[in-house]
């Protein structure tokens, strides 16, 4: 399947809190990204939390939140030759899920996984589940290369190094 979309990705982020301040600053910045692309079934459905996520994207971004299948779909039929589009999921599962359904990721960047019951320390701060980790190493075996990167200033560390 063609993904015509990939071509205007300039981001591709694991971060459980999605759109915060860090993203806005650094990443928009760094990227000159003018679209935002969250990916994620649960929020796709949770109204309260998609109004809560336009409330904190600066007006000159523009927000889009997708399930995956929605999200595979924009991917295949592409974007203006003008947008420039982080996108940001809460877990590596979403973007293998993705890869699954044909869409071919180069690079993935980590940035917020947090500590919780069904986590274990993957990198400093960052901690991933069971399953999250066999999502990484997916990806990596299909030739995604995945690094942790909080700030785009901050160095790029491989993720193939810690699992």
């Amino acid at each position: 399947m063609e993904t015509k979309g990939m071509e205007n990705i300039v981001l591709t982020r694991v971060d459980d809190r999605l759109v915060h301040g860090q993203v806005m600053t650094s990443w928009v910045k760094a990227t000159g990204a003018n679209k935002i692309m969250v990916v994620d079934d649960g929020v796709a459905e949770d109204e309260l939390m998609k109004t809560v996520l336009k409330g904190v994207v600066p007006s000159q971004v523009k927000l889009g939140i997708f399930s995956v299948a929605k999200a595979v779909d924009r991917m295949v039929k592409g974007f203006k030759d003008t947008d420039k589009v982080i996108m940001l999921v809460k877990t590596p599962e979403t973007v293998w899920r993705m890869q699954e359904a044909g869409v071919d990721f180069k690079t993935l960047n980590i940035g917020g996984m947090g500590i919780r019951s069904d986590r274990t320390t993957l990198y400093q701060n960052i901690a991933a589940s069971e399953s999250e980790r066999a999502a990484i190493k997916s990806l990596i075996d299909a030739g995604c290369a995945v690094t942790i990167q909080i700030t785009a200033d901050d160095s790029k560390v491989d993720v193939s190094k810690h699992l």
